[in-house]
C-alpha cells in the first residue's frame, strides 16, 4: 500500500543519488550495512548516519541528518517504527526528495506529513529488494 511500483521506480531512477542511512554503522550483521552495500554497487553514494559519525563502506558518517553539509537526496530509514516519524521530518527539513522506511518500518501519520510535505515515500520496502527488479 506504501510502495507503490511507480513511487519505487522514480526514487530509484529518478530523484538522486545521494542517500543518507539512517541507522548505518560498521556493524556488518546489521540490515543497513549490506543494504547500503547494495545502494553502492547500484551506483548511489551513501551517507552513514549514525550517533557515533563511523566512516562505513568508506563514506564518511553524521551524527545526524541536519549535520550533513551537502544535500541529500533520498533519507533510507532503519529505525524502528515508533523513532522513524521524526527522522521523516528531520529529511523534509533538510530538502530531502523522498524517504524510504524498510521491512516492518511503517507510519501512518509520517507517511501523511511527509507526503504533504512534498517528498515521494515508500513504507515497508527494501531497496535492495527492489532495484534489481528495475532491470
Amino acid at each position: 500500500m506504501y510502495g507503490d511500483s511507480a513511487t519505487i521506480r522514480k526514487i530509484l531512477t529518478e530523484l538522486g543519488d545521494t542517500w543518507a542511512v539512517v541507522g548505518l554503522s560498521t556493524n556488518q550483521r546489521r540490515a543497513a550495512y549490506g543494504v547500503a552495500d547494495v545502494l553502492q554497487r547500484f551506483g548511489k553514494r551513501i551517507v552513514p548516519v549514525h550517533p557515533k559519525a563511523e566512516t562505513v563502506l568508506g563514506e564518511k558518517g553524521y551524527p545526524s541528518l541536519e549535520a550533513i553539509p551537502f544535500q541529500v537526496d533520498v533519507v533510507d530509514v532503519f529505525v524502528n517504527s515508533a523513532l522513524a516519524g521524526p527522522v521523516a521530518d528531520e529529511a523534509a527539513a533538510i530538502g530531502a526528495k523522498a524517504v524510504w522506511y524498510q521491512l516492518d518500518v511503517i507510519d501512518e501519520a509520517a507517511y501523511e506529513r511527509t507526503r504533504a510535505a512534498g517528498l515521494d515515500m515508500v513504507m515497508d520496502r527494501c531497496p535492495a529488494i527492489e532495484i534489481p527488479r528495475l532491470g
